[in-house]
């Protein structure tokens, strides 16, 4: 069994990232000249996924334009969120209902993706499909994040997550979920932390280590400096 198909979360506002937003949705900012969207997709391709949705609401205009223009060789569909941003639980939502699959590898466009993390991807793909599970998180340990001041998300032990006084690992935004975990949702503005924290609850969220430097847009100034370091 494989993913045939990603998604690709570009809906939200990038607030801490103003005032660069005002007129450019966060996903369209770019890092040595390429768009972080961009970077995303050329990811997925090297995945041989055969198709992508990308969800959209804040600026949508300027990501439809911008697909158009680049015309990737990949299948993207553009899901709106509709009259409200569904944030990130029902953002997904609403795009798994538009597809008949059931497996999805999910991506934050945040953080700055690179081919890299292809092999990687790969390994925690089938590590979900030979344990049987439904949802897998890839992490990465802070002391490889570029901003320093980010704070741990988990604590990883034998690929389960927990929260504790640690708490030493970052998601990095990827990660592969089944549609069966949002059976009690309606698509509505709910965050996927809400679908993480059960799991954690039953000592049911899984998650799989990344060894590369982790290089995330968490605001204006980390946004500059990563532009001084490339």
């Amino acid at each position: 069994m494989r993913i045939n198909t990603a998604l690709i979360l570009c809906a939200g506002y990038g607030e801490r990232l103003l005032p660069l937003t005002l007129e450019n949705p966060k996903p369209l900012l770019k890092i040595n000249d390429v768009t972080l969207l961009e970077n995303c997709i050329q990811l997925i391709e090297s995945l041989n996924i055969k198709k992508i949705m990308i969800n959209t609401f804040y600026l949508k205009n300027e990501i439809k334009d911008f697909l158009k223009k680049k015309n990737f060789d990949i299948e993207i569909r553009i899901i709106e969120d509709g009259n409200n941003i569904l944030n990130t639980g029902g953002g997904i939502l609403n795009m798994m209902n538009s597809s008949q699959e059931n497996n999805f590898l999910i991506f934050n466009p945040d953080t700055v993706w690179n081919e890299n993390y292809s092999g990687d991807i790969k390994k925690m793909e089938k590590f979900y499909f030979s344990e049987k599970i439904k949802n897998i998180l890839m992490v990465v340990n802070k002391d490889l994040s570029f901003d320093n001041n980010l704070n741990g998300d988990f604590n990883l032990i034998n690929n389960k997550l927990a929260k504790n006084k640690e708490n030493d690992f970052i998601y990095t935004g990827c990660q592969i979920l089944n549609k069966n975990l949002f059976k009690k949702f309606e698509v509505s503005n709910f965050p996927i932390s809400d679908i993480w924290n059960s799991l954690l609850k039953e000592n049911k969220l899984y998650g799989y280590e990344n060894k590369n430097n982790f290089y995330h847009l968490t605001n204006l100034k980390i946004y500059n400096e990563l532009l001084k370091n490339q």
